[in-house]
């Protein structure tokens, strides 16, 4: 393939065709190339972003990771569990409609309650009741553990004005309960329940839950909203910066394998970036985005690759083509 463009919009079929080798941070294909652990593995930690990441480990407090869009706050808590060897990141992306119950656990009793009608109504089902509980990302991460579980709780601040209110307590005793177990825990004081892991489950006792070690928790803002002083005074606070040129090019580096002739086409995108942002908000992936398609073997050239790159780089602050 000699032209850079797959499809060419001429209304002719074509079927001898093939994708080159995705971005690392696209690869969907090889379970080697997982694009969260190559979001871990390609992170640039600064020493500030070290430090308190260490000071909430010690201090098991939640830490509160503010900055621009495509900073790194979420690629944080995936560096923070591959580098540690905490397992599988507990996700948990907010909405206006999050409620702290919606990360806790679900209890399907509709479910319960149209299989109850197909059994022998004589028949003592309170067994089966933890097969209509599960547990969602921060019930997950609340149970006993020897080491903390990673719990990312993304894009907080787009949230309903009670819920960080509502994490105070749950923050403070690092424990809560599930009434539709509580209230039966004289008859059955052991339930078997699905976790937010897949096929993995857990068991728990009288209807509570407890940890034994306070997970990691990361709560990412693109500072949409304040939040009151009791929930940032539980919190350990990190505010990432745009990352400047010399990072830049630890990241593109970090991404993309490049030799000296392509490392001079990235440096010149590198330049046009870090001058563009000064006029608009622009995301590192972006630059990854634009170094990706113009260090390729096939790439576009001339006018057509500078103005790809211009609709690639476009400000995110902004609607309006720049």
């Amino acid at each position: 393939m000699t032209d850079w463009k797959i499809f060419k919009g001429n209304n002719t079929q074509d079927t001898n065709w093939t994708l080159p080798e995705p971005p690392s941070w696209r690869d969907f294909n090889n379970s080697e190339s997982d694009p969260k652990k190559r979001r871990a593995e390609t992170f640039q930690a600064r020493s500030e972003e070290i430090d308190l990441v260490n000071a909430a480990l010690y201090l098991r407090r939640p830490l509160l990771v503010t900055g621009k869009p495509g900073t790194g706050k979420t690629s944080l808590a995936y560096a923070v569990a591959y580098e540690l060897g905490l397992g599988e990141v507990l996700h948990w992306p907010i909405t206006t409609r999050t409620t702290l119950k919606d990360g806790l656990y679900n209890y399907d009793a509709i479910g319960r309650l149209q299989d109850a009608k197909d059994k022998d109504k004589d028949k003592d089902n309170l067994a089966e009741i933890g097969k209509y509980i599960n547990l969602s990302s921060l019930g997950t991460a609340l149970l006993p553990s020897d080491k903390p579980r990673v719990l990312l709780i993304d894009e907080i601040d787009k949230s309903d004005i009670d819920l960080p209110n509502d994490l105070l307590h749950i923050f403070e005793e690092g424990e809560f309960e599930i009434p539709e177990l509580r209230r039966i825990a004289d008859k059955l004081d052991r339930v078997e329940v699905q976790t937010a892991y897949k096929d993995q489950k857990a068991t728990i006792e009288k209807g509570r839950i407890r940890c034994t070690s306070f997970p990691f928790v990361i709560l990412t803002s693109n500072g949409e909203r304040d939040f009151p002083p009791p929930f940032l005074r539980r919190c350990i606070r990190l505010n990432i910066q745009e990352p400047d040129k010399t990072e830049l090019e630890r990241i593109v580096k970090a991404h993309l394998q490049l030799d000296d002739e392509l490392s001079e086409k990235a440096d010149n995108l590198i330049e046009q970036f870090l001058k563009k942002r000064q006029n608009g908000e622009l995301a590192t992936d972006q630059l990854l985005n634009a170094v990706y398609l113009v260090t390729r073997e096939n790439s576009p050239t001339g006018t057509t690759k500078d103005d790809l790159i211009e609709k690639i780089l476009k400000y995110l602050d902004s609607s309006e083509d720049s």
